[in-house]
């Protein structure tokens, strides 16, 4: 099983308490960055640009800490940039594990095995390791050889000690259902304990625009994926649901709001993958943002958006309002035949802003001013 069942319970609990509450907007999973800094320059990540004193800034501990606190999302996806590079990583991780949060340190695995010794089992800790696809195609995704190698053995020695380990894979425009396949095969063969698929998306700060998947060719890729993995047992840490939403079989809305991002700016609106400016505190991230002007049909930027980071809070609402739904999908699979369901309309999107400028800008501000 992908996601542990004590990790599904807390999560359900906390989505059916939130409804009790009438709580609109809640967190699911806290995307936390404490740096952007990384030791890769990967085709789909545009991290690496900000200048200087942003690539050198850090969350500190307390920082950390307080966000988990302020938002009190049950799971933590500690991500960058490269967390490993943070000299205090393993306090951030030791503190939120102290909370009782699930924690998923995100990693490209090639400082991975030489941190390992700071770093203890715990059935609230899991390694996420960025592999997207095979040896050939994740040192292209990742533009360096050897990347896929140095990640594996990272991963095997994780194993041997005891970790939970996670893979976390994008797919490209291009992607072989085949070589997708055998690359699933491949990392059970590792005893991985799951695995995060989601199809890459052209956010506008990405290096290279032109190699992600539309939102139909996402929905062909998967439903042939999927069918390709009958009877493979591949153990995916998503919600049926959601994987039912990328074969094309539900008309989901995104809800941002389920991953909330924390970096060295602020709270980012309106969410990890897009950056229009960042909010000084997770009330005001909720209460300030207009979120009916994102999302796919709202947005221009936000058309062909599929990613976990948006959608996989909507299917696990889905899951609890309509569990026998959720069960039906969880038994038998997604629908991989067939007409799919209605996809949403770009009639009436609103163009696409270049706010980047003004977003890097104050951002600096706010790190200036707390530097003072």
């Amino acid at each position: 099983m992908g996601i542990p069942i004590r990790q599904s319970l807390r999560i359900g609990m906390h989505v059916i308490r939130r409804h009790l509450r009438g709580d609109k907007r809640y967190p699911l999973v806290l995307m936390l960055e404490p740096l952007f800094r990384c030791n890769l320059a990967c085709i789909g990540c545009g991290k690496i640009d900000y200048p200087d004193k942003a690539l050198n800034a850090r969350l500190s501990v307390a920082d950390c800490i307080a966000a988990v606190e302020e938002c009190d999302a049950p799971v933590v996806s500690v991500a960058g940039g490269e967390p490993l590079l943070h000299r205090d990583i393993d306090v951030i991780v030791k503190e939120l594990i102290k909370r009782k949060k699930f924690v998923y340190l995100c990693s490209n695995g090639l400082l991975m095995e030489k941190k390992l010794d700071l770093f203890e089992p715990s059935p609230y800790f899991t390694w996420q390791v960025h592999l997207d696809g095979g040896r050939e195609d994740h040192d292209r995704s990742v533009s360096q050889p050897g990347t896929y190698d140095r990640a594996v053995a990272a991963i095997r020695a994780a194993k041997a000690r005891g970790f939970r380990v996670n893979i976390n894979c994008t797919l490209f425009l291009g992607a072989d259902p085949a070589r997708v396949a055998a690359f699933l095969d491949e990392v059970k063969g590792m005893d991985i304990d799951g695995v995060t698929v989601s199809p890459g998306y052209a956010y506008e700060r990405a290096p290279d625009t032109e190699h992600f998947l539309n939102r139909r060719n996402t929905r062909m890729l998967f439903r042939e994926i999927l069918r390709l993995g009958r009877g493979r047992h591949w153990a995916f840490s998503q919600s049926a649901l959601f994987l039912d939403f990328l074969a094309g079989n539900q008309t989901y809305r995104c809800a941002p709001w389920g991953f909330p991002t924390r970096n060295v700016f602020g709270w980012q609106r309106p969410c990890y993958l897009l950056n229009e400016g960042h909010a000084p505190s997770y009330k005001s991230l909720i209460e300030d943002t207009d979120w009916d002007s994102y999302g796919t049909g709202a947005y221009e930027k936000c058309a062909n958006c599929m990613m976990h980071c948006g959608y996989e809070s909507t299917a696990v609402a889905d899951t609890i309002a309509h569990p026998l739904k959720a069960l039906s999908v969880a038994l038998n699979g997604p629908k991989l035949d067939g007409p799919m369901a209605p996809d949403i309309p770009l009639d009436h999107q609103r163009p696409a802003v270049d706010v980047y400028a003004n977003v890097v800008r104050e951002g600096l501000e706010v790190l200036d001013r707390e530097a003072s």
